[in-house]
């Protein structure tokens, strides 16, 4: 508002008068009262008015003109303050007063309540901020600093008479006035002066120090103890309140300092300077190298060639030393600066990673508190607010578990600090007591159970994907003190101890998801702050040793792994697709191997989960923590010393650490400018290590040029794999699985099954897949309509050869099978992945090319499906589209169909007990009568045939027996016996074969009997040889032109022992026939039945051949002899010798000496076989009855 004198008013003047008629109506210090403050007569009642300004001027309209006017009419300094010190301690029953004094605390609340500046800051805000966060220093300084009284002692005697009720009996008046005081004290101590902001006054007065002095001389830490040991039994609504009051007590305090005594305290002082002064001094040893003298002191420009051969102008006496101090001078002289995102570190009120020091009074007083507080108020207070948290209560802000984690975090490591402070004094003062109840863990058990690690999980999974980096930092935080107190824990004496560390670290290391995370956390930095990047890198450096030492001692540990499911099948499986075989059967045993499938245990395998770390982005996060070496810790230096060891040496990974900038790091730090101190105690430790991955770096170039190039760029795992070994690693692709077979539940008819089958199809929106199925089947249809049409034989034709051969034709000209054809991706990947397609397709009877499942197998309707049973198909999809199944209880379709079971079908492919020899244990190795194996004849499979046909014909006789052949037991029994006989047939055979008596090789009859047979062998192989000369040169013309040429003598040979070797399977005959010409098929000798003559009876007529079967034509009725028997003594020049059954002689040879002649020429053109005797069978041919000779 624009004033008439030209200046500009910021509070509404309308305001400011009313504002400042109530201040000054309040009270003042009265001349004649000896400067005593005197209220006014309405001063309770002025109070409750400027309450009113506050809460419905500046709240709701979101204004802070109230304020702003408050503080400049000294409203804390001058009236409330002097009111709360006229209230003395021994009036307590004045009523006026504490209603007075209650009604100065509801104002000193807002007032005090820090402001935070956020993106919903309106004009008004940014214009009184400044001026009323500065205005709060000056109230913080006058309360803590207040002369007359103790100003937050006054204020806790305000709730005195709230808390001195039972929990049961307060009223929500009473828990509001607790609330508060401890607002009240959380403000006090959260106040402190801005970043940004300039103040004027003594920062010694409003420093931490000065707020711990004050708290524990005015007994606020005697009210946090009491509450923080009866919270959950007298206090429950208040533990936040208490949690936040006690973090902004103890943020950024170092814990080693605190539990050092004056002495100690002063060492570490001289030591702190002993080390800036050898720092500064390093400092001025580099500096001295390049720094000017009075000799060239009128200044210094020189011209630099770079490679490019252009020019640079550098101006500097330290450009003279060398060329890298030239570069890194005109570096210097750059004025293009990268843009630079701002830090992801907030800061502010809740910022805990800026250091806070104390004086050692402060120090003393905090120690005191710390220590009561771990012995009474640690367990109670923290149990009670992790409790609030899983619940998720109302009073639980988004803020409260980051301080949960920070306290829990900075009190286990004051506690072990503690204890290691006790430790030494022990030592020093030789006495050692075991027996106090310190020396155990249980004074922080509430933080080590099991109920914290799940809330701490949860809370470091879910600040992780949330992005909240400062809720991960506190999480990680209490993380490695968890960690490195369970290790103490581990180390202990006592034997309670170990078995406790024992069972939390296995507990810890027990999910793999635990191990994931803190690889990923590692792995993803990303310029969040250096109070991130510590805690990162401290986390990682003491789980990996704590982790290792463990799995070192239990070597039995094991971690559970959960499936992940990958992101194409859950899409697929969203899309409906896909097939999840999880969701297919309800049972119970479906149910148990899905959990198992889920989640399923590994054993632990340290060296593995290591290689997780050895990624470049793990690397680059502890080469961003290197980059801060000259401000960090001698631990913290340790900490990332120990990470590149174990890259480069204990995994072997040192080619990780081959890339320009790391190598220039590394050198910077031991070679400068502005490296470690060499008087450190790390330096020597760094130095060795670079020396020693320069060795293998030199060494891995000579053997790999193409590192040079690969220096320059971060490196995968591939490329360190190449440069380290010299090839790439080999994969094995998996292959895609297909979709699980379905089935109908239940015993449903066919058709049933196709309905429910198309409903499932449609209750999953799948209504494209039937469009496209019933175009196939349409098309199919037509395309086999067609070839029904083209094989269609005649049934009748007067042409017997004219029809076999219209037969043959047929059966050539088969029917294809039609393979379905599919437009798009979309269906091939049905086709593979959609079971309940694949289960309709399944059921109208098509096939799959392949029996292995593939993802290009192509599904095919078969040749025996007809154009009719296509059209049927196609019309029962179109039913039941219309009118889908209806079930009861309200299932769907999808509820009648399962997974078939897997098991089942393996022992029905691979059960062997219904016929199988082996339930007795013997095995019979060796067939009973030698290797060799013989076929049954066509006598005995026509027997067996036979003997099935009369079994069935008997099974479907009588009534009783098929009851006697049904029965069980019988059948059983029966089955039994039958089993024992064949064990001891075997069993006799086998010892016939192979156990026999050594008289039995030197038997005279049997030899006597062998060679009889081999020399009747032999004369039959003369005399057929004599016969078959006898048959060629005697053939007359007449004989010629009825007969065609005999065959050749291999074919003859052939045709002569297959003709009874072969004539057990009857198959070859046939492929003979048509090999050899008919004419040369002898008939049956006269020993054949009479029933065979019978049947073979010849036609009257020769010229009957032609229309003769083509069974009988090639007998011929010239050749009409009877054959007989004839031996080598039979042999003589007056008798006509026939062909030993083969074929009939077509002229005769008489003289011996012309048989004799003959059987040398044929002895001489090579060996003769040996013909095989056969059975008497009917061939069909004629048979010559003994009167026709």
């Amino acid at each position: 508002m624009d004033l008439s004198n030209g200046s500009r008013e910021v509070v509404d003047p309308e305001v400011r008068a009313y504002v400042s008629s109530l201040v000054t109506a309040l009270g003042g210090n009265g001349a004649d009262e000896d400067g005593r403050y005197i209220l006014g007569d309405d001063a309770l009642a002025c109070l409750r008015d400027l309450k009113r300004w506050l809460k419905l001027y500046d709240e709701k309209a979101n204004r802070m003109d109230v304020a702003r006017c408050l503080a400049e009419s000294n409203l804390i300094n001058g009236d409330l303050l002097q009111i709360l010190a006229a209230w003395p301690e021994n009036a307590t029953e004045d009523k006026i007063k504490s209603k007075t004094a209650l009604a100065c605390l509801e104002l000193l609340v807002p007032l005090t309540w820090p402001i935070e500046r956020n993106r919903e800051m309106t004009v008004n805000h940014h214009r009184h901020t400044p001026f009323l966060q500065l205005a709060q220093l000056g109230y913080k300084r006058s309360i803590i600093n207040f002369d007359g009284a103790r100003i937050l002692h006054t204020a806790v005697r305000v709730a005195l008479p709230s808390m001195a009720q039972p929990s049961s009996e307060r009223s929500s008046r009473d828990q509001g006035i607790i609330k508060l005081v401890l607002y009240f004290l959380r403000n006090i101590a959260m106040i402190a002066p801005p970043s940004n902001i300039e103040y004027d006054g003594d920062e010694a007065e409003i420093s931490r120090s000065a707020t711990i002095d004050a708290f524990d001389y005015q007994d606020i830490f005697h009210l946090l103890l009491t509450m923080s040991s009866t919270m959950g039994e007298d206090f429950n609504l208040q533990d936040v309140i208490v949690l936040e009051v006690i973090f902004h007590l103890i943020r950024g305090v170092d814990v080693e300092k605190l539990f050092l005594d004056e002495a100690q305290l002063d060492t570490r002082k001289v030591d702190d300077l002993v080390a800036l002064r050898n720092q500064e001094a390093g400092m001025q040893r580099g500096y001295a190298r390049s720094a000017p003298t009075r000799h060239n002191r009128f200044g210094t420009m020189l011209w630099i060639q770079r490679d490019d051969h252009k020019m640079s102008t550098v101006s500097g006496q330290e450009a003279l030393i060398d060329g890298a101090k030239s570069l890194a001078r005109m570096d210097k002289a750059k004025k293009f600066k990268p843009p630079r995102r701002a830090v992801k570190d907030e800061g502010g009120l809740l910022d805990f990673g800026t250091p806070v020091s104390l004086n050692f009074q402060a120090n003393k007083h905090l120690r005191s508190f710390v220590e009561d507080f771990l012995d009474s108020g640690f367990n109670p207070l923290f149990l009670h607010i992790r409790k609030a948290i899983d619940r998720e209560a109302d009073r639980v802000l988004e803020y409260h578990p980051r301080q949960f984690f920070y306290l829990v975090s900075w009190f286990l490591e004051a506690e072990r600090f503690r204890r290691k402070t006790k430790k030494s004094s022990k030592s020093k003062s030789r006495k050692h007591s075991v027996s106090e109840e310190t020396d155990t863990f249980s004074l922080v058990a509430s933080v080590l159970n099991q109920e914290m690690f799940i809330t701490l999980n949860r809370a470091m999974e879910s600040a992780y994907e949330n992005k909240a980096w400062q809720d991960l930092n506190a999480a990680m935080r209490c993380f490695t003190q968890i960690l490195l107190t369970v290790q103490e824990m581990f180390e202990s004496t006592l034997e309670e101890d170990q078995e406790i560390a024992e069972n939390i670290l296995s507990r810890i290391f027990y999910e793999e998801t635990t191990h994931d995370r803190v690889a990923n956390i590692t792995r993803y930095y990303k310029d969040q702050g250096f109070g991130y990047l510590d805690a990162c890198t401290e986390l990682t450096h003491n789980y990996l040793r704590i982790l290792e030492n463990y799995s070192k001692q239990n070597t039995e540990l094991v971690v559970r792994s959960k499936r992940r499911t990958r992101r194409k099948k859950k899409a697929a499986r969203e899309a409906g697709e896909g097939m999840d075989d999880e969701h297919l059967d309800e049972s119970e045993g479906e149910d148990d191997a899905r959990a198992a499938r889920i989640s399923q245990e590994r054993k632990f395998d340290f060296q593995r989960f290591a290689t997780r770390f050895l990624s470049q982005g793990c690397i680059d996060t502890f080469v961003t923590f290197c980059k801060f070496y000259n401000d960090l810790k001698p631990e913290q230096l340790k900490r990332a010393h120990r990470f590149f060891y174990r890259v480069a040496f204990k995994h072997d990974m040192s080619v990780m650490l081959f890339r320009v900038d790391i190598i220039a790091l590394l050198h910077k730090m031991i070679k400068g400018p502005e490296g470690l101190d060499p008087m450190s105690s790390s330096f020597k430790e760094w130095d060795e290590m670079f020396r020693q991955l320069m060795k293998r770096c030199t060494r891995k170039i000579r053997e790999r040029p193409e590192l040079i190039v690969e220096m320059l760029f971060s490196k995968t795992s591939a490329t360190a794999q190449f440069l380290k070994f010299g090839y790439t690693k080999q994969t094995v692709s998996s292959r895609p699985r297909a979709a699980a077979e379905l089935e109908v539940k239940g015993a449903l008819p066919w058709e049933e099954q196709v309905g429910i089958a198309v409903s499932v199809l449609l209750d999953r929106n799948q209504g494209d897949h039937l469009e496209w199925l019933k175009s196939q089947l349409a098309s199919s249809a037509t395309e086999r309509k067609g070839w029904e049409e083209k094989t269609i034989v005649p049934a009748s034709t007067t042409d017997v050869f004219a029809g076999e051969e219209q037969a043959a034709q047929g059966d050539a000209v088969m029917t294809p099978s039609i393979v379905l054809k599919s437009d798009n991706e979309a269906l091939r990947v049905a086709l593979f992945k959609n079971g309940h397609l694949r289960l309709l397709l399944s059921l109208l009877g098509f096939q799959k090319v392949d029996s292995e499942d593939e993802a290009s197998t192509s599904w095919i309707i078969p040749s025996s499906m007809s154009a009719t049973q296509l059209r049927s198909a196609i019309d029962l999809i179109k039913r039941h589209e219309f009118s889908p199944p209806i079930f009861d209880d309200g299932a769907i379709a999808e509820d009648q169909i399962r997974r078939k079971p897997a098991a089942s079908q393996q022992r029905k492919a691979f059960d062997d007990s219904d016929g199988g020899l082996d339930d007795s244990g013997e095995e019979f190795l060796f067939a009973p009568g030698g290797p060799t194996a013989t076929k049954s004849s066509a006598a005995a499979s026509v027997a067996r045939k036979r003997l099935r046909r009369k079994r069935r014909s008997s099974a479907s006789g009588d009534d009783d027996d098929v009851d006697a052949d049904l029965d069980p037991e019988v059948d059983e029994e029966r089955r039994r016996a039958r089993r024992a006989r064949e064990l001891e047939k075997l069993r006799r055979l086998k010892s016939e074969v192979y156990v026999h008596d050594s008289d039995d090789e030197s038997d005279a009859e049997r030899d006597r009997l062998f060679f009889e047979q081999e020399e009747k062998l032999r004369q039959r192989s003369r005399v057929e040889a004599l016969k078959e000369l006898l048959r060629v040169g005697g053939q007359n013309p007449a004989a010629a032109e009825a007969f065609p040429p005999p065959p050749p003598p291999s074919v003859l040979k052939r045709k002569m022992m297959g003709a009874f070797v072969d004539s057990e399977s009857g198959s070859e005959d046939d492929d003979d026939a048509d090999r050899v010409p008919a004419t040369w098929l002898s008939p049956p000798s006269p020993e054949s039945s009479l029933a065979s003559r019978h049947e073979a009876t010849p036609p009257s007529d020769p010229l009957a051949l032609d229309s003769a079967t083509p069974a009988s034509t090639p007998q011929i009725l010239a050749s009409r002899r009877k054959r007989r028997r004839v031996s080598h003594a039979e042999v003589s020049e007056d008798e006509p010798v026939a062909l030993g059954g083969e074929s009939q002689l077509g002229g005769r040879k008489r003289g011996a000496e012309g048989i004799e002649d003959v059987e040398d020429e044929d002895e001489d053109e090579g060996p003769i076989s040996r013909p095989i005797r056969r059975r008497t069978r009917v061939t069909g041919a004629f048979v010559e009855s003994s009167e026709e000779e």
